[in-house]
């Protein structure tokens, strides 16, 4: 979910924060600063603001303030999705409804071209024209009520939802549990949802199976369940899982963070019970088998590290997060970073990133030009500073960019 708010900011960047989004002159740090690239950023001069939106003309030098500049959002824990050159600012309601804002981006600045209200939805991906969202139940419902995920589908053309329904959640396990979609990806004209089982608090019984559902579009009628008993689940809770490469080859990596309640406690709480490494899969172009002939085992490669996301950054490779396997959970977000090339089967550490003893968090919704050289990832650090970082994959170094004042950075985005 959202990066925790630690920090305070001095009292001149409080009262920015609260002000307007307009530039006033006596409180500006950093000038208005446009260009087409977005930076989402959740204030930290006081808890519950919800993010303002930065615009920027590089991601790699230079600064960005949300004092007295942005554009503020309806709500806290906002997530962002850009489809048809538009950027989709989603609020999560805490499973109330949720206003669903539309921009364009006019001579850099943030255009606004609609809003409307959606429900909360755990999994949300561009589909064609459309944006396809899901609603994933977290319990299985009382005897004689059907169990189901609620999908909608926004026109990126109208910029409105234009369909909605309903489909079995249960169906797609196997086994009795909900398969809860980790997330969506288009895949040729079907829809791939990756899950993992469960039946209470993201418990399950079965932790040693990979499950990807596939349905069609725009019908979203279940067709199948793509299945793998050599990893664990695919992705983690609202963590993509699939990347898709440029042959159409479709490649997914499990963390092996499946828990069940621990028995040997009185209290709730997870126990990791995967004996399945870390590791990627594929699904090759056209088929919806995982392919047997290839396995990449990702702690064998790394020297003992588990993946906990990824950005794809094209020709094959991504931007890796890794935590050592003895500090993985269901939830953590590796603060180290490696280049992966899931062809050749090979992880490299990425050097001059902060040390893990410096970051405070590591922004999980990053950007790349998919030239299969560069990624642009948020650091958020123990001192109250922020950064982005640029990751040059062929030298799998990292180098500081544009200095972010007056919040944590939630995502990096880019619109033409």
């Amino acid at each position: 979910m959202k990066t925790l708010v630690t920090k305070t900011l001095l009292a001149l960047a409080f009262a920015g924060v609260l002000s307007s989004c307009e530039k006033k002159a006596d409180r500006e740090v950093i000038p208005e600063n446009p260009g087409n690239y977005i930076i989402a950023v959740t204030p930290t001069a006081i808890a519950g603001k919800a993010d303002y939106l930065l615009t920027a003309s590089s991601l790699e030098s230079g600064a960005a303030s949300i004092i007295g500049n942005g554009v503020e959002q309806d709500g806290t824990y906002r997530y962002y999705v850009t489809a048809n050159n538009k950027l989709f600012s989603m609020l999560y309601g805490q499973g109330s409804p949720g206003a669903v804002t539309v921009y364009g981006v006019t001579d850099g600045k943030l255009n606004k071209l609609n809003d409307y209200t959606s429900a909360t939805v755990h999994a949300f991906a561009p589909v064609g024209d459309d944006i396809l969202t899901v609603r994933v139940p977290r319990r299985i419902a009382a005897a004689g009520t059907p169990t189901v995920y609620e999908w909608y589908r926004v026109s990126t053309a109208t910029n409105a939802e234009v369909a909605k329904g309903t489909v079995d959640a249960i169906m797609p396990s196997g086994n009795g549990e909900i398969a809860h979609l980790s997330w969506i990806k288009q895949v040729g004209n079907k829809v791939f949802a990756p899950y993992f089982s469960i039946y209470n608090s993201f418990f399950t019984k079965f932790p040693d199976q990979a499950g990807i559902a596939v349905f069609s579009y725009p019908q979203m009628q279940y067709e199948k369940t793509i299945r793998d008993t050599r990893t664990s689940f695919i992705g983690r809770y609202f963590v993509d899982g699939l990347g898709l490469v440029e042959n159409g080859d479709c490649y997914a990596f499990s963390s092996s963070v499946a828990a069940d309640d621990d028995p040997a406690t009185t209290a709730v709480d997870a126990k990791m019970t995967s004996t399945k490494p870390s590791a990627i899969t594929r699904i090759k172009a056209g088929t919806t088998e995982f392919d047997m002939s290839y396995f990449f085992n990702f702690e064998e490669a790394s020297n003992g590290y588990v993946i906990t996301n990824w950005l794809n950054i094209g020709q094959n490779k991504f931007i890796a997060n890794i935590e050592p396997k003895l500090t993985k959970g269901q939830y953590v977000t590796g603060k180290r970073l490696a280049i992966v090339d899931v062809v050749a089967k090979t992880v490299k550490a990425v050097t001059g990133f902060p040390e893990v003893k410096d970051i405070s968090s590591v922004t999980t919704t990053n950007y790349s030009p998919k030239d299969g050289k560069t990624g642009y990832v948020g650091v958020n650090l123990a001192s109250g500073a922020t950064y982005v970082y640029k990751i040059d994959a062929s030298t799998a170094t990292a180098t500081q960019g544009i200095k972010v004042e007056g919040g944590v950075i939630t995502a990096i985005q880019h619109l033409q």
